[in-house]
């Protein structure tokens, strides 16, 4: 459809947040939600295969330090796919990137199973972390932009945690694939990155049916385009649950200067001046739980299998109950964050989970757990921080202007996750080979910035719960826009 710029009045934001939840939205949740899986997927099989990669005849021979360099390296991939992809998104439309950062994702993962040395490993493993933190951009933009005000919060956990599906999944499949009676020592962990990209394009042809965001289309001078597809959803949404929606009032009416991009020097400018406040939160709720996740995820079969002696074909059946207790945090906890409120749910999880690590810590430092005690201490914790994790997506989704909302997730992740998530499994891959006393210290370290994390969050945090996204963040192409702290 033609492209043209100028001044619009459109309710259209209005219109998406009155909807009730139908048919359609499911089909959103399931064609975006699902990418969450493969990262989980993703992340276990890598944490799962530690031990056999480390063995001669796996045919890469990697040493625990080179684990934790891949883990590093996965990561660094998804911090620079997620700014790259991000500013296209916010430039080019959700639609379009979120199907092409699941196709990178793909190319990446298969090429994974082809890996003859650690640097192939390596270059493999970052390209496949560019499609995933890509996929956070879009893919959180997009879910925010199409789900009703109402339901944003329990929504947007629920599918944040549906990683640990993945994580679960990835876990009992190569319980059976590193079976060496079944499959080959060089062979079993390579299937394991084939079937995710099984996995992903499944995903892939789900996720041709979503639609592109309306609010993105009517800014960047396609409101004819923006119009059209949410009445097809209003008349879906009629059909399928058999009632008349009621008209917008007029005062829901923005007016709104259409723009064909945000540049770099705005989305920086937008950001630290005009939202200081929310820049320091997202900051620090991202650095808590990246840290914690990948430290303790990406190493943890070391810990299993090197510090408590579990063997290698036993440890990942350890992820499947954490798995499950990640999962059911925010599937259980996300309806509170619409209801109780995002500032003391957000605080709760955060300093919660952060004083539980450090209960964890003692126990696992005085010698008083073993692999299966360790294992349960990790499902409470992580019921509590699973929901405060994927809460930080939800908040930086929310809580800036349209115009830059996916480039401030891509931002946000990167950052904190570049502080967090590469610096803790390279740091806990060394802290693994010098015992069981240095891995406790980082587990207090771990605990440390997500309490801290979390009183950034009950004196900056935001009360975004049910409320419009225009009205948490006014558009940057809305006629007058306020100043918010």
């Amino acid at each position: 459809m033609a492209t043209t710029f100028g001044k619009i009045n459109t309710k259209i934001p209005a219109r998406m947040d009155r909807l009730p939840w139908a048919r359609w939205h499911w089909l959103v949740v399931i064609g975006l939600g699902t990418v969450w899986i493969l990262d989980g997927l993703e992340v276990t099989i890598v944490g799962a295969i530690a031990g056999r990669l480390t063995e001669e005849a796996s045919g890469l021979n990697l040493t625990s330090a080179d684990i934790g360099l891949a883990a590093g390296i996965y990561v660094a991939g998804a911090c620079s796919g997620a700014l790259f992809f991000g500013y296209l998104t916010d430039r080019f439309g959700r639609k379009k990137l979120f199907i092409i950062t699941l196709g990178v994702y793909l190319l990446a993962t298969v090429a994974t199973a082809f890996s003859f040395n650690a640097i192939y490993f390596f270059i493999c493993r970052f390209f496949t972390g560019a499609g995933i933190g890509g996929e956070y951009a879009a893919i959180n933009s997009a879910i925010d932009e199409l789900i009703p005000a109402r339901r944003r919060g329990v929504v947007d956990l629920a599918i944040n945690g549906s990683y640990w599906l993945g994580t679960a999944f990835g876990a009992v499949l190569t319980v059976f694939l590193l079976d060496t009676s079944i499959f080959a020592a060089d062979l079993g962990w390579r299937l394991a990155f084939g079937l995710g990209a099984v996995l992903g394009l499944v995903i892939l042809l789900v996720r041709r049916n979503v639609p592109e965001s309306p609010r993105w289309l009517f800014i960047h001078g396609r409101n004819d385009e923006a119009e059209k597809l949410v009445g097809d959803i209003e008349a879906h949404v009629e059909e399928h649950s058999r009632t008349t929606l009621d008209p917008v009032s007029d005062d829901k009416t923005l007016v709104i200067r259409q723009r064909s991009h945000t540049g770099f020097i705005e989305i920086a400018k937008t950001a630290v001046t005009r939202y200081p406040k929310r820049f320091t939160l997202g900051i620090s709720l991202f650095t808590g739980q990246a840290f914690l996740y990948n430290a303790v995820f990406f190493t943890y079969a070391l810990v299993l299998t090197e510090l408590l002696g579990v063997p290698d074909d036993v440890a990942p059946w350890a992820l499947v109950p954490i798995a499950i207790g990640n999962f059911a945090g925010p599937l259980l906890l996300g309806h509170f964050f619409d209801t109780v409120g995002r500032k003391p749910m957000i605080t709760g999880t955060y300093v919660g989970s952060g004083i539980l690590l450090i209960i964890t810590a003692l126990l696992f430092g005085g010698g008083h757990l073993d692999a299966v005690w360790l294992t349960v201490c990790w499902c409470v914790v992580f019921f509590f921080a699973s929901a405060g994790s994927s809460s930080a997506y939800l908040t930086v989704s929310e809580i800036f202007p349209m115009e830059t909302r996916a480039m401030s997730i891509a931002f946000f992740y990167a950052v904190g996750t570049g502080l967090g998530g590469i610096i803790g499994p390279i740091l806990f891959g060394q802290l693994i080979g010098d015992g069981i006393q240095a891995v406790t210290f980082g587990y207090y370290l771990g605990a440390a910035l997500m309490i801290a994390a979390g009183l950034v969050e009950l004196f900056l945090g935001v009360k975004a719960e049910r409320q419009s996204l225009e009205d948490i963040a006014q558009p940057l192409s809305a006629e007058m826009p306020t100043v918010s702290k």
